[in-house]
């Protein structure tokens, strides 16, 4: 039976989906507050969280920032708030799926289902979540790129990459001067979720750049092909 914790402060609507989408197979936990959701993350293993935006202490984009941290455990937020921009910064903190309220219960009972066989499918490959099995290193005069190690390092100073950022960067390495389509980037980033937004793929690497390039506007790792995608020079 998969644990499914939902993050929603309107208890009827928490309720509601407990009941809309029960079944023998899904078990509900929920919460109404972020320091409820902090406090059941500890104490107890999940295999989805469905997460609101707008919460009583806080909002819910710091929760997914700090929830990455420890846990790969996929993440579908469920929000009123409908501007591209939220979505964008959602699947950029590491969200699997993003759902607008009000939404239909049969959609998201597809969503979830989609969701939970990504993370079964990643479960049953070899490898750990977001990491090759065969060793990538990059290195010049002022990189150090290390992912299987989590080793990032610019002038000699240590780089903070986001889950998506490291996804990003390992899926580049790997195809080291081959262009890589936007298509399969979305796929490897974003484990192959469906529903992904082009441009969360655009602020990614805008993000990534940022980190990695002494004048972002002018990239010399990260290079666009025009109306395919990106390769790593």
């Amino acid at each position: 039976m998969t644990e499914i914790l939902i993050i929603e402060d309107d208890k009827g609507l928490n309720t509601g989906i407990a009941i809309g989408l029960g079944n023998k197979n899904y078990h509900f936990t929920g919460c109404s507050t972020l320091s409820e959701a902090r406090t059941a993350v500890r104490s107890k293993t999940f295999g989805l969280l469905i997460l609101d935006l707008n919460l009583p202490d806080g909002n819910g984009y710091e929760f997914l920032r700090e929830y990455r941290r420890r846990s790969d455990t996929p993440v579908l937020i469920l929000t009123a708030n409908d501007l591209e921009v939220n979505e964008v910064m959602g699947f950029e903190l590491g969200a699997n799926d993003y759902v607008t309220k009000p939404f239909s219960l049969a959609v998201l009972r597809a969503r979830i289902e989609n969701l939970l066989k990504i993370s079964a499918g990643r479960q049953n490959s070899a490898g750990a979540p977001g990491v090759s099995d065969k060793p990538v290193l990059y290195q010049d005069d002022s990189l150090l790129l290390d992912p299987a190690r989590q080793r990032f390092e610019k002038d000699g100073r240590e780089l903070s990459l986001s889950r998506t950022e490291q996804r990003l960067l390992l899926t580049l390495l790997e195809n080291h001067g081959n262009t890589v389509p936007r298509e399969r980037l979305i796929e490897s980033v974003w484990d192959g979720t469906e529903y992904v937004d082009e441009n969360a793929l655009s602020v990614a690497v805008s993000r990534l750049r940022a980190k990695l390039e002494d004048v972002p506007s002018h990239p010399v790792h990260i290079r666009n092909v025009y109306g395919i995608g990106y390769v790593w020079k």
